[in-house]
């Protein structure tokens, strides 16, 4: 035992706010204030500093940074547990906005989509001192819940606008689902089938609303829906509910889901696209290298995070929506006649 302890005695200790003010020729106090970001500070007192800290690898102690300070420079991220691919990509995309600006984030998941669970990753994320949140909670039973709330701070949501700043949509689902809608009218569809998300998403509920708008503008029958919860089994199962209702064209309110109706045309002897048009929503990483390669509908949602940030901290007065992109690949086609 004393020689363990000997050799965590013998460890280099992490350099400390003293160290620095040495190293740099200056004050403890002066160091502190290039921590906290002070006005009064010439540069070159600052560079002197910053050169110093990177000298000796120098890592602020975040807690005490808050503690001597108004600001903790950090924000929380309200989700849900979601594996899907649009939520976890956009809290990193969020994360990445915010470490962009000098911020710290925190994650605080509301697991059981009620009040309650929302009450309390809230309060979890308010008692860090978290600046402002940003909301990824597709679920309307989430975003109900947190419009009845008090929260004291600031708060942004991507997929509706936040109670403290308004105007904070950043994803225009219906815009992306008309397009995917728009693109398959145009290459002659009249009998176009929709796998639709869980009824609970707001994500899913605008994909639908899209696509049932595109096609009462076009005269085009709208009862062609499926319902599926995101996975390539329901997409499977929901594509086969249309297949019967001879459907030329599917849009599948994801890629998953997309996945689930390539397999199921390829099941019933059909071929995409000749015989079936697919086109899917999200364009993860995979979509380029389904068989064939998956036509969808592109959301940056590196940019919808960096607008959330900006917007939560007061760099913009309005969030204009991010606007998608039509992917056309090889899993669509103009219909036979």
């Amino acid at each position: 035992m004393a020689a363990q302890n000997d050799r965590e005695d013998s460890r280099p200790r992490p350099a400390s706010v003293f160290d620095v003010a040495k190293v740099a020729g200056v004050s403890h106090q002066t160091v502190s204030r290039v921590l906290n970001d002070h006005p009064s500070l010439r540069d070159a007192t600052r560079q002197k500093v910053l050169a110093a800290m990177r000298e000796l690898n120098y890592r602020p102690n975040a807690a005490a940074r808050a503690l001597s300070s108004s600001r903790s420079r950090m924000i929380g991220i309200l989700s849900t547990s979601s594996g899907e691919y649009g939520p976890a990509s956009s809290v990193a995309a969020v994360e990445t906005a915010a470490r962009a600006r000098g911020y710290s984030v925190t994650i605080a998941n509301a697991d059981g989509l009620d009040p309650q669970s929302v009450n309390e990753a809230v309060n979890h994320l308010a008692n860090l001192s978290a600046e402002g949140l940003v909301v990824v909670a597709p679920q309307t039973r989430v975003l109900a819940a947190l419009s009845e709330l008090s929260i004291g701070i600031p708060y942004v949501t991507l997929q509706a606008p936040g109670n403290q700043t308004p105007g904070a949509r950043q994803l225009d689902q219906v815009v992306g689902a008309r397009m995917a809608t728009a693109h398959l009218v145009a290459l002659g569809h009249r009998r176009i089938g929709h796998i639709a998300g869980p009824a609970e998403w707001l994500d899913a509920s605008q994909r639908l609303a899209g696509f049932h708008a595109e096609l009462e503008q076009n005269g085009l029958d709208t009862g062609f829906v499926a319902a599926g919860d995101w996975s390539a089994l329901s997409g499977h199962r929901a594509a086969n509910n249309l297949l019967t209702r001879g459907v030329s064209a599917i849009f599948a309110g994801n890629d998953q889901m997309a996945l689930g109706a390539l397999s199921a045309a390829t099941t019933a002897g059909l071929e995409v696209p000749r015989d079936l048009s697919i086109v899917g929503f999200d364009d993860v990483p995979e979509a380029a290298f389904y068989h064939p390669p998956l036509t969808t509908v592109r959301q940056d949602l590196a940019e919808a995070g960096r607008r959330a940030v900006a917007l939560l901290l007061g760099e913009s007065d309005a969030a204009p929506s991010v606007q998608p992109e039509l992917i056309v690949r090889a899993s669509t086609a103009p219909r036979i006649a």
